[in-house]
């Protein structure tokens, strides 16, 4: 994954700042927690970004084998009747 160029980066923080107080954010991520200093790619904004995301949240991390490799390794149903 490519990390944020600046401009991402402050539109990221911008949008979790004006979201912090009082509203549901709802963020989906296959990129864990502990990488997003090296993906964020600035010590400082990464620092604010992830103070605001991990304050007062929720995490569900899920763990176990693709459910597309485990729906993809079955048979496909027979309807040419």
């Amino acid at each position: 994954m490519t990390p944020l160029d600046q401009a991402a980066r402050h539109d990221l923080l911008e949008v979790i700042d004006d979201r912090g107080n009082g509203k549901s954010t709802l963020i989906t991520s296959q990129l864990p927690i502990e990488h997003w200093h090296a993906w964020l790619n600035d010590p400082t904004l990464a620092d604010a970004i992830l103070d605001r995301l991990v304050h007062r949240s929720h995490r569900i991390v899920l763990k176990g084998e693709s459910m597309r490799r485990k729906s993809s390794a079955k048979p496909a149903a027979d309807t040419s009747s």
